[in-house]
């Protein structure tokens, strides 16, 4: 969508956001995109829906004051700018009123300066690499302002003498990645969780400033690479509807077949994983086992079948392989009866059930509150499926269920995902006899150029929302491009699903939730 911002002046902006949740219910605080707007000001974009309506609508925030900008903290009104306001802080040093904990989100706590910045000095000399260990403060901060203009500075201590804290991650294997949580207990019940995410930050969305448009794909595939697919589509999609490139029916197809095919790959990695962290191999390799599968019909079009370097600006990289349509079709054949093999090998099973069911809920209310999408939102009761609200390529002509359950616990996310890999192959049969002819591709210029303007377009990936915010000065680079990461506000909500329950159901959540790292990190 084409981004006309409300701008609301800053003393009236918290009691103006305020109206929008409460009284217009845009209850869903999609992504905060900091923003360095030159001689404005730094600022940011709010991009919100109302999850009745599924409309949306977004927010511009400006402080003129580069040296000491301020911006009222929503994380009052939404749980999800905990985290997504100290990321906009990190990167461009935008204190937040009245938020508890502005510490870096990705960035060592000893870093100099704020590197998104426009006028930030890159120069290898000012950005030298250290082996010291991150010094790490026992407090957060909280900023105010105080009567005559100036800013107040407030100190929270993280642990009390008393506290028992352990770390899990960054080297835990069920962490998925170098995540780290460091965990407050009492006995073996978790009383806090603070994640500390950016071990594997690579400043993607930096990169990006710098890069052409085409040049930019290449980093898509490495965010979420189980959404390798979905990640570039949604970056795609956004330039394409910036340039007004209409795209033929073929790509379409093969778009939206591509999608469910990683959605395939990711959601059996899923019940592997699953399976490995609660310690039944047998279904990690019946999982693995079909995944190959899913794999080989992918590879012989694309090439790849972890990174899939597919999807160009104005269509696909190849058509289709000549035996793409059958394989897809003897897939379909395949993998259906393996549903059933899966549950009664797992789902069924004693361990899994009481280490699942009842554990880690999540509420249908702190889901929105969270933004988490995708199978952790729905498995709470929350229609939030991109694909039937926001529907692109084929999905509004395809038959499928939005799958919700009601618990919003482990066992519910985990069902989520199931019975989702049946809807893919429910799709998939219903477009593969049926590609039209056409162009695999719509031939660009040789230098790409988005005219000036703000745009947001999302997918649904595999483990919710992905979403690219895209602001274009009319050049053959992005003046700023912003990934909405599925797991940011999945490891956000760690500490509401986990408190109360034992120090082993963490690995039991954190394997439902389901999250990628480098995905969170970018």
């Amino acid at each position: 969508m084409k981004l006309e911002n409300k701008v609301f002046e800053l003393k009236d902006f918290a009691r103006e956001m305020a109206k929008l949740k409460n009284e217009k219910h845009f209850d869903f605080l999609v992504t905060i995109v900091g923003e360095d707007f030159g001689e404005e000001g730094l600022g940011a974009v709010y991009i919100l829906e109302n999850t009745e309506t599924h409309q949306r609508m977004s927010v511009k925030a400006v402080n003129a004051d580069r040296d000491n900008a301020y911006i009222p903290t929503v994380s009052n009104l939404w749980k999800s700018a905990d985290l997504l306001e100290r990321e906009v802080y990190d990167f461009y040093g935008i204190k937040f009123l009245g938020h508890k904990d502005m510490r870096r989100l990705y960035l060592r706590s000893d870093f100099n300066g704020y590197p998104f910045r426009k006028d930030y000095d890159m120069s290898p000399e000012n950005n030298k690499y250290t082996l010291e260990d991150d010094p790490e403060s026992d407090y957060t901060v909280e900023y105010n302002l105080n009567e005559d203009g100036t800013l107040s500075e407030t100190k929270h201590k993280l642990f009390t003498e008393d506290d028992y804290v352990i770390n899990i991650g960054p080297q835990h294997p069920a962490t998925h990645g170098v995540l780290r949580l460091q965990t407050i207990l009492d006995g073996e019940v978790i009383r806090k969780v603070y994640p500390h995410c950016g071990y594997i930050h690579r400043g993607v969305e930096k990169m990006c400033e710098s890069y052409t448009y085409p040049q930019t794909l290449a980093l898509t595939d490495r965010l979420d690479y189980l959404s390798a697919m979905m990640n570039r589509h949604a970056l795609v999609s956004v330039i394409e509807e910036g340039m007004g490139i209409e795209l033929s029916d073929r790509i379409k197809y093969i778009r939206t077949i591509m999608d469910e095919l990683q959605r395939l790959d990711s959601h059996l990695l899923f019940y592997s994983c699953c399976a490995q962290d609660l310690g039944a191999l047998t279904a990690f390799i019946y999982g693995m086992r079909d995944r190959e599968q899913v794999l080989n019909v992918m590879e012989e079009t694309t090439g790849g079948r972890l990174i899939q370097n597919y999807y160009r600006i104005g269509g696909c990289q190849a058509d289709i392989d000549p035996n793409f349509v059958k394989n897809v079709k003897k897939l379909c054949e395949y993998i259906k009866p393996m549903f059933k093999e899966y549950h009664d090998l797992f789902t069924g099973n004693v361990i899994l059930q009481n280490r699942f069911k009842g554990v880690g809920v999540l509420s249908k209310e702190d889901a929105i509150s969270y933004g988490c999408t995708g199978g952790t939102g729905r498995a709470a009761g929350w229609h939030n499926d991109v694909r039937k609200y926001h529907p692109y390529d084929l999905y509004g002509k395809v038959d499928f269920n939005e799958i919700t359950y009601n618990n919003g616990d482990c066992f519910d996310r985990y069902m989520v995902r199931m019975d989702e890999m049946e809807q893919s192959v429910r799709i998939l049969e219903q477009l593969i006899d049926n590609i039209p002819e056409g162009d695999f591709y719509i031939k660009q210029k040789p230098i790409i150029k988005v005219p000036e303007g703000e745009w947001y377009t999302s997918c649904e990936g595999s483990r919710g929302e992905i979403g690219v915010y895209l602001r274009s000065d009319g050049g053959k680079n992005p003046c700023r491009l912003k990934f909405r990461p599925m797991g940011l506000p999945l490891v956000s909500a760690m500490d509401e699903i986990c408190r109360g329950e034992k120090i082993a159901d963490l690995i039991s959540i954190g394997a439902t939730l389901d999250y990628v790292i480098p995905d969170i990190d970018r």
